[in-house]
């Protein structure tokens, strides 16, 4: 586990959201990572933190509705997908 500050965290998270390979991805993620992440748990930033590494072409797939998402992100992309609404 990484001795980095909560702060540091949210700061880095919120950096990744914004600057995707796709403006799609952009789109969907920034305004989350600015909106909601400071309120997610640590358990909750862990599955961001994960579904992050994820290649855009499949969370673009995955939020879209043209490919099932795997189990071990439904929950936080049906976060994000709520926050939208």
């Amino acid at each position: 586990m990484s001795a980095e500050p909560h702060e540091i965290r949210l700061k880095r998270l919120r950096i990744r959201s914004w600057r995707r390979g796709m403006k799609e991805m952009d789109l969907l993620l920034g305004p989350f990572s600015d909106g909601s992440i400071a309120a997610l748990s640590h358990a909750e930033l862990d599955a961001y933190e994960a579904l992050l590494e994820e290649n855009d072409q499949d969370l673009y797939r995955w939020f879209s509705g043209a490919s099932p998402m795997p189990d071990d992100h439904a929950a936080i992309i049906a976060r994000i997908q709520k926050s939208r609404n």
